[in-house]
């Protein structure tokens, strides 16, 4: 399998626990808030990645890894909120915020190559 494979399965597989951890989640309107948008960008990780991976161009590629990196930021950004906030217990988290932050790192090296490689052209 191809690494662009591997990383559109592991996105997708992050998009999955995340809607599994959302309705997980205690019932309340800050948790329905929060919920909502951490779904909302959980998900899009995996979307946009695949977007990705049939750009056009260099810039179209950076371009679309800059929203990944964006949307796995954000994700890590309302589970940071869930945590502190007390709705859920850190441990719960734990493997999912570290799964966000390897995605997020894989992403910002792979944007950080293709500039590299294409100031060398």
């Amino acid at each position: 399998m191809r690494r662009g494979d591997d990383l559109k399965q592991r996105t997708k597989r992050f998009a999955l626990r995340v809607i599994r951890m959302v309705e997980a989640l205690p019932k309340g309107k800050t948790s329905e808030v929060i919920g909502r948008q951490l779904l909302r960008s959980g998900t899009s990780v995996g979307a946009n990645y695949r977007a990705s991976c049939r750009a056009k161009s260099s810039a179209d590629f950076i371009s679309k890894m800059g929203t990944v990196e964006e949307e796995a930021d954000e994700s890590l950004f309302w589970m940071e909120l869930l945590v502190e906030s007390g709705l859920i217990n850190e441990r719960l988290l734990k493997d999912l915020i570290c799964e966000a932050e390897e995605i997020l790192a894989i992403v910002i090296a792979s944007i950080n190559t293709v500039r590299k490689t294409a100031r060398k052209v």
